[in-house]
C-alpha cells in the first residue's frame, strides 16, 4: 500500500468518533471509536501520516453506514468489505480471513483460531500479536477473538478491554470477566 495513495475520513458513531483510511484495493485502516474527531485522526494518522482527508467513494462509505449502523446495536456484517493488507505476511493474512469468518454473537479463542489454521495451540501467541496489530478492528473482528477460557484478553484499541467488552455485548456475545490479578485478603 502506498501511503501517496491513501485517503481518510472521519465520522460521528453514536457519540463517538471513528476514522477510516482506503486506497483503490480497499480500506487500509479502521480507527475505532473515540471521544473527539480530532483524536480519531490523530490516531489514524499515526499509523498514515501522508493520507488526504477526501470525500468517502461509494463502497466507503457504505462502509461508513455499517459501521455507523454497528455501533447503534444493528447487526452487521461487514465480511465483504474489501480491504487493503499491503505488508501484510502471509500467515498474518491467514490470519485475517480466519478471523473474518467469526459471526456476530460469536466468539473464538486464539488458540483454537490457531488450531483451525493448522498451526496448533503454540501459534496462539501469533493469532494475539496479529490481532494486536490488526489496521482495521471491526471489518476484521479482532474483538470476537478472546483469551483461553474465553477471558476477554488484550485489545489495543481506544479503551482497551473496555472498548472490546462493549462490543461483545453489542453483539450479544459478553466476554467472561478476567480475574483480578490480585485478590484482596478478607478477615
Amino acid at each position: 500500500m502506498s501511503q501517496a495513495d491513501s485517503h481518510y475520513a472521519v465520522f460521528e458513531t453514536a457519540g463517538d468518533f471513528c476514522a477510516i483510511a482506503w486506497t483503490e484495493a480497499g480500506v487500509a485502516r479502521f480507527q475505532l471509536p473515540t471521544k473527539s474527531a480530532e483524536a480519531a485522526e490523530r490516531l489514524l494518522r499515526r499509523r498514515l501520516p501522508d493520507a488526504e482527508p477526501s470525500a468517502p467513494p461509494p463502497e466507503i462509505a457504505a462502509t461508513i453506514a455499517a459501521a455507523t449502523r454497528y455501533f447503534a446495536g444493528e447487526r452487521t456484517d461487514f465480511s465483504k468489505v474489501r480491504i487493503d493488507l499491503g505488508g501484510q505476511g502471509e500467515f498474518f493474512r491467514r490470519i485475517y480471513a480466519a478471523a473474518r469468518e467469526i459471526g456476530w454473537g460469536q466468539t473464538t479463542t486464539y488458540g483454537a483460531l490457531a488450531k483451525q489454521l493448522g498451526a496448533g495451540r503454540e501459534a496462539a501467541r501469533d493469532v494475539g500479536e496479529a490481532m494486536a496489530k490488526n489496521p482495521v478492528p471491526l471489518i476484521i473482528p479482532c474483538h470476537r477473538v478472546l483469551a483461553a477460557g474465553g477471558k476477554l484478553g488484550g485489545f489495543s484499541a481506544p479503551g482497551g478491554a473496555t472498548t472490546k467488552r462493549r462490543m461483545l455485548e453489542l453483539e450479544g456475545a459478553p466476554a467472561q470477566p478476567a480475574a483480578p490479578l490480585q485478590a484482596a485478603f478478607e478477615f
